[in-house]
């Protein structure tokens, strides 16, 4: 581990440790979403971490303290549905209880004899505070149990949404006021409280004298519960791991209407294992939690984004708030994803926007009898006919125009060609003065100034742009070019292989390119097959002398590093790439084993990809410290 690495690990340590005491004693500063990216972070740097097989500690003055019957370790989160369906196959549980994860304060109600003697607070986990003045005055709570009941029951201290509007709407929620009142040493405000049981251990008295556990399984000790008087959490008894995601989305579509406050669903097996159960974190259930990067919302409308020949859907749902801020359009990827969840215009649907992502349509919670079926669209804008493989609707047609203004956008931004915007480029392509990239250094400053009314001076400044760049990669040209599924990144991939030049591309076998790194025999066959239908108009291109290939590079000072950019830089991201391969670097789209290093405006930080990158052994590094190794500090 990287001594940046080790210093992450010590400071979130500290933090899960101080967040742990102050929600423990009643005054949490974060909410529970916020603790848990603290808490995955350092799971993900450090996994056998003490702190994470550690609970709160319960520093109250003044209780009686007491052990605990029924043990009170940390619980397994999942807060997506692939984590969720990951534990799922390990487990594989016959059938899956599945009940709500009240947000609340965990109390133990310990009987003797059918006599609640003490009432338990978490504590650490082990030992904690007897509450029991309190927690007698609270609903839920039954004093006495027929049958001589010895043992402990678990439940969670709620306060309903209505009396907190009521009685102590200064509280920030539900879950602080509870916290703040059942520990009163007046115990003033505990009538206010609710206890909503999930678990129990412990035997009755028979008539012979012999004692007996009163329930068989996980779902017959929740009816023994309700049968004792005790308000029980709502269950559902569910036998595929899918058909938890999708319970999973109805209640989070309905959770603003219950009384409390809930944050997601506990999954366990029906069978009790008290082995399990005695472990610091269970491993046979799971928290499968909500998360603020995820909502329900309506589906209004779908809209079919145009980028040269793709087709791709774009979901117009109702406004909904995620991680900060309000979301209005979702990403549907392709056709398969609609048929595939059955979205339907009226659908209620699950919203995420996890990490740098853009927000997604995860999945259905229902269809409306009052719902209507998605129209995909038929035909190109050109007259042909459009092809829907499922994974992409397109158009076929290679002549098609709106493939060649994209291509015309594709390289001026490839090239990163500045001034000349979408609006002039759309007016020269359908006055057909521009139809391919040639076409572009054949304009002059007279001709673009009367064309767009920009004046001579905009004009020749953005002719002056266009000619700075006459030299370019092998790869930069190739991409500029616009060949489906081949970027920037693919091609450098190519020319690292040996395949350096134009013609030595173009006399590539598929076998030949299936053989390097990152590339299939569908991608090196789209690569070859766009090389040949392009031909013509990259070779008109190079005969105009306008722009020249760039001879390939025998060494560089990064030789063999490779480089991935994320956040904000002081230098534009494409200028800082260009840079790279200019001194013999690679550059990659994302964090993977063998990257060199992660250049970062915040080391420190806790993105996704610091995370992965200092899982992965890689260096995360400021723009300080990439200006020293590339020379330009």
């Amino acid at each position: 581990m990287s001594d940046t690495a080790r210093e992450r690990v010590a400071e979130l340590a500290r933090l899960i440790r101080r967040h742990q005491e102050l929600y423990y004693n009643g005054q949490p500063e974060l909410s529970d979403a916020e603790f848990d990216e603290l808490w995955d972070e350092l799971a993900s740097l450090d996994p056998k971490n003490p702190i994470l097989a550690a609970v709160g500690t319960d520093a109250a003055d003044g209780w009686p303290k007491t052990r605990h019957l029924i043990p009170m370790g940390s619980q397994a989160k999942a807060s997506n549905p692939e984590d969720f369906l990951a534990w799922c196959a390990k487990v594989a549980h016959p059938e899956y209880l599945v009940e709500y994860k009240l947000d609340g304060a965990s109390l133990e109600l310990q009987y003797e004899e059918g006599a609640l003697v003490r009432a338990v607070t978490r504590g650490d986990g082990e030992v904690g505070d007897d509450i029991r003045p309190n927690a007698a005055r609270m609903k839920g709570v039954v004093a006495r149990l027929p049958r001589g009941f010895t043992g402990g029951v678990r439940g969670e201290v709620v306060m309903t949404h209505a009396v907190h509007d009521e009685q102590y709407a200064d509280k920030a929620n539900c879950r602080n006021a509870a916290n703040g009142l059942m520990k009163r040493k007046d115990g003033q405000g505990s009538e206010h409280l609710d206890v909503i049981c999930y678990d129990a251990d412990g035997t009755v008295s028979e008539d012979d004298g012999t004692r007996a556990v009163p329930w068989s399984d996980e779902l017959g000790k929740l009816e023994w519960l309700r049968g004792m008087g005790f308000a029980v959490v709502p269950v559902r008894l569910l036998e595929r791991c899918e058909a938890v995601v999708e319970y999973r989305a109805k209640v989070m579509a309905g959770r603003a209407a219950l009384p409390y406050d809930i944050d997601g669903l506990v999954v366990k097996g029906r069978r009790i294992d008290l082995e399990d159960a005695a472990r610091p974190r269970p491993e046979k259930q799971i928290a499968f939690k909500f998360s603020l990067e995820e909502a329900v919302s309506t589906l209004r409308a779908v809209e079919w984004s145009e980028s040269g020949a793709n087709y791709t859907p774009i979901g117009i749902m109702d406004p909904v708030r995620l991680a900060g801020t309000t979301v209005q359009r979702a990403n549907l990827v392709n056709t398969n994803a609609i048929r595939g969840m059955n979205l339907m215009i009226g659908s209620k649907i699950v919203i995420t926007k996890r990490g740098e992502i853009i927000p997604k349509i995860e999945g259905l919670v229902e269809n409306p009898e009052a719902a209507r079926p998605i129209e995909v669209p038929a035909r190109c804008s050109c007259g042909a006919e459009l092809v829907d493989e499922g994974t992409r609707l397109y158009c076929p047609n290679p002549s098609c125009p709106k493939k060649s203004l994209h291509r015309l956008e594709k390289w001026l931004g490839t090239l990163d060609i500045k001034e000349f915007g979408s609006a002039i480029l759309g007016k020269l392509f359908a006055s057909g003065r521009v139809r391919e990239i040639a076409d572009l250094y054949t304009l002059d400053a007279a001709e673009l100034a009367e064309y767009d009314r920009m004046g001579e001076t905009l004009a020749a400044k953005l002719l002056r742009n266009l000619g700075e760049k006459s030299e370019v990669s092998l790869p930069a040209f190739v991409a500029g070019f616009d060949i489906e599924g081949i970027g920037e990144l693919m091609a450098e991939k190519a020319a690292a292989a040996g395949f350096d030049s134009l013609d030595k591309l173009r006399a590539a076998s598929v076998e030949a390119l299936d053989e390097v790194e990152g590339f299939a025999e569908i991608s090196a066959r789209a690569l070859l097959d766009g090389l040949a239908a392009l031909a013509p108009e990259m070779d008109r291109l190079l005969a105009s002398g306008a722009i020249r290939i760039a001879a390939p590079k025998a060494t560089g000072p990064l030789e063999g590093k490779s480089f991935c950019f994320t956040g904000e830089l002081s230098v534009k991201r494409g200028e800082a790439e260009a840079l790279v391969r200019s001194l013999g670097g690679t550059v990659k789209a994302s964090v993977t084993k063998g990257l060199s290093y992660l250049v970062t405006n915040d080391p420190l930080s806790g993105s996704e990809k610091n995370k992965k990158a200092l899982s992965y052994g890689v260096a995360v590094i400021d723009e300080a410290a990439f200006s020293e190794l590339t020379g330009r500090a």
